[in-house]
């Protein structure tokens, strides 16, 4: 059984950082796509960012409202997956999720929610002062 879990969420003020962590234990994954979501309260739930593997190629995309200030990258021993955010804007907060696929996602579907198989149960980020 695939678990996937986040952590590090929390309290920042505006101008800070956080990292995320996303875990996935039950399988490793030698093809796959992890993806952050975020769902801010009561709005719809929005991609964030992504990362996608297949062999030795690997990629990773963010929405243009965080590019630069955020990036996801793979700790392959760790099976574990991290959103780093930086210049963290109050407009950030909200309910962080990790997402993940088995097999590399093509490029029109990586930012898709109903892509991915398997959903932690989100951390909350709050960018306030």
């Amino acid at each position: 059984q695939v678990e996937v879990a986040e952590s590090g969420g929390g309290l920042v003020q505006p101008g800070g950082s956080l990292r995320l962590s996303c875990v996935v234990s039950g399988r490793t994954f030698s093809s796959a796509g992890m993806a952050w979501f975020r769902q801010a309260l009561g709005k719809e739930r929005e991609f964030v960012g992504a990362i996608r593997w297949s062999g030795g190629n690997t990629d990773t995309a963010t929405t243009d409202t965080v590019k630069g200030r955020f990036s996801v990258s793979r700790d392959k021993g760790k099976n574990t997956v991290y959103l780093q955010m930086n210049s963290l804007k109050p407009e950030d907060t909200g309910v962080y999720y990790c997402a993940a696929r088995a097999g590399r996602p093509i490029t029109s579907a990586l930012r898709t929610a109903s892509t991915y198989d398997y959903w932690g149960q989100g951390t909350q980020v709050t960018v306030s002062s």
